[in-house]
């Protein structure tokens, strides 16, 4: 592929590592990942495998912080994800924040790393140490943005296939608003993820600036994140039952803010291309009524039906909205309401 290095880096970034990103979005750990189908205790796994990558590359950010490439973006209190990480991990192994480390599930993760997740650790470390660590950009920006968007899918996944209630166990996924925390305690919204992914791209372009050496090494080092992440999704154990069917909506990668600039869970519904497609899906996988091929009129049951439905699909559009993150899950909820109403219901 031929980038125009003209181009600001977030922009030959997410042009560049497109191939990259399609080859993790299609791994089966991924879609595992995505769908919720993971076993809880691989999950945890996942989680602990995540805690060692982070904690890696948070320390490397935190020891460069004044590098001028790394400085502009470096905003630990907005970002970090390690602290995040060891909460959810505790609380899903019910034991304290201090003592998880030494629990049989994360110990033998430390003491014999899975093979991709000793690559990915030690490719940080190197750069850590070396006399140009500008390449730590690259990681932080495949991680970050994918938390911001494709991981915000997996969230909703999250919460219902592991029962987790009140946002316990989900910290990970939790970002404060760019400007700080609010009044009311609220995280980002849906809205909020999308400034913060454009204050990112802004401040990784402040810090590339024109260095095209730089900018050809970071895209460089962009597909190897890449890659290590692919790895890691590799070594997930596919679930002990079969997995429900997927949803009909096309499920985003945990990456793919990277590869995809526009955020795929927008604060209006006229431009979210999942809810669109999941409404639209809706209208064609159920026959509401029929009308027989020679005949003028239409079951009253039917239309009773379909006029109740109508009603309450009003209803809950107008009094709590289809926008944003928990627009979505009312989608959800809706969908498989009608789904199972109107399969028992049509002739």
């Amino acid at each position: 592929m031929t980038v125009d290095l003209s181009q600001s880096v977030s922009d030959i970034l997410r042009q560049g590592t497109h191939d990259a990103h399609e080859r993790a979005e299609h791994s089966q750990g991924a879609h595992w990942l995505v769908r919720g189908e993971l076993d809880l205790s691989e999950y945890v796994r996942f989680q602990i495998m995540l805690y060692h990558v982070y904690d890696a590359f948070e320390r490397a950010l935190e020891q460069h912080a004044t590098h001028p490439v790394l400085a502009p973006t470096h905003n630990p209190g907005l970002f970090a994800r390690s602290a995040s990480l060891a909460a959810d991990i505790s609380y899903l192994l019910e034991v304290s924040e201090e003592s998880w480390q030494g629990h049989p599930a994360a110990a033998a993760i430390t003491a014999a790393p899975p093979p991709a997740l000793a690559r990915y650790v030690a490719r940080i470390q190197e750069l850590a140490v070396s006399p140009d660590p500008a390449r730590l950009l690259a990681h932080a920006y495949v991680r970050y943005l994918g938390d911001l968007s494709g991981g915000q899918f997996i969230r909703r996944r999250i919460a219902k296939a592991y029962a987790l209630e009140d946002g316990a166990g989900l910290s990970f996924y939790d970002f404060r608003p760019l400007g700080g925390a609010t009044a009311a305690g609220e995280g980002a919204n849906a809205g909020e993820m999308k400034r913060i992914k454009e204050w990112y791209r802004a401040g990784m372009d402040a810090g590339v600036r024109d260095n095209k050496e730089l900018k050809v090494a970071l895209l460089e080092e962009a597909n190897v994140a890449f890659d290590l992440n692919t790895a890691l999704f590799d070594e997930l154990k596919g679930p002990s039952e079969p997995g429900t069917p997927g949803s009909p909506v096309e499920i985003p990668s945990p990456l793919r803010s990277p590869a995809e600039p526009s955020n795929p869970f927008g604060e209006d519904i006229g431009h979210d291309k999942q809810l669109t497609a999941s409404l639209k899906s809706m209208g064609q996988s159920r026959t509401v009524f029929e009308a027989p091929s020679q005949e003028w009129y239409w079951r009253g049951t039917s239309v009773i039906a379909f006029i109740a439905a109508v009603s309450i699909a009003h209803f809950v559009l107008v009094v709590g909205g289809f926008t944003g993150a928990k627009g979505y899950a009312k989608l959800e909820a809706l969908q498989q309401w009608l789904d199972n109403y109107f399969g028992t219901t049509r002739a």
